[in-house]
């Protein structure tokens, strides 16, 4: 258990350090008022959980590999509460189009990706 529980934080702190930094890519290279970054994290995060959890269930992955791998790695990446401000922060600054852009493509592309990965490992 302790050996789990420390695998999920060491996992977490790289997901962590992923999105800071990929976040701070993608707003350098295209600033703006859309978060795109925080766009792009949650769609590949929510890709990697598909796959991992369709490899986890078909294909016998250790056991412990999924939760730490998908609690750690990816509820580290992956951010609802930015998603959740971010959106709100659209709608104050009268960007409703924006706003309703972003979480409507939040969910379907996350959905999607979800679904992809899902979908990837049966190959």
């Amino acid at each position: 258990m302790i050996v789990t529980l420390l695998a999920v934080g060491a996992a977490a702190a790289v997901g962590a350090v992923a999105r800071y930094m990929l976040d701070q890519y993608v707003q350098y290279r295209s600033p703006g008022l859309f978060p795109l970054g925080t766009w792009l994290i949650n769609v590949t995060g929510s890709f990697v959980l598909g796959l991992l959890v369709g490899l986890g269930a078909r294909h016998g992955l250790p056991e412990q590999f999924v939760p730490i791998a998908g609690v750690g790695f990816c509820g580290a990446y992956t951010t609802f509460s930015t998603f959740s401000y971010e959106l709100v922060h659209l709608r104050e600054k009268g960007q409703v189009r924006k706003s309703l852009l972003y979480g409507a493509s939040s969910l379907t592309a996350g959905l999607l990706a979800a679904a992809a990965g899902l979908a990837v490992e049966s190959f």
